[in-house]
């Protein structure tokens, strides 16, 4: 049987505080959301001037790159290279911005990020995760 690690609440808090620190240092106004393997919720943090929307984007992008086990943007660049069918796929936000967590060659969650542009969006998904020190 193999075994692998899990997210602890100290994972994610440690996430949150690296990814905000990161979207504060250049005012951009996000919700950062952290989910396990599953895309369950395990935080989320929403800025100050944030728009409202974002608090349902980001988690969705979370979950499609924890159930997925790859980065969001990969779903919405096949959508937009003519693989239209992906857009029935049971999946919230096939956008990007969700960025894997993986250790020790496992996906063992997720970090998702809305509200500034997709590719800023991913610099703060990965700021977060780099605080675990993968």
């Amino acid at each position: 049987m193999d075994t692998k690690p899990v997210l602890t609440a100290s994972d994610v808090d440690a996430i949150l505080s690296a990814a905000r620190q990161h979207a504060q240092g250049r005012n951009w106004a996000v919700t950062i959301s952290v989910v396990d393997d599953g895309g369950h919720l395990l935080g989320l943090s929403r800025l100050d001037g944030a728009a409202p929307i974002s608090a349902q984007i980001s988690p969705g992008k979370a979950r499609t790159a924890a159930l997925g086990r790859r980065e969001s943007r990969l779903y919405e660049e096949s959508i937009n290279q003519g693989r239209t069918a992906f857009l029935s796929v049971p999946l919230e936000a096939i956008l990007e911005g969700g960025v894997p967590i993986i250790a020790n060659g496992h996906v063992i969650g997720a970090v998702g990020v809305s509200g500034v542009k997709s590719t800023e969006d991913v610099e703060i998904a990965r700021a977060g995760i780099a605080a675990l020190k993968l």
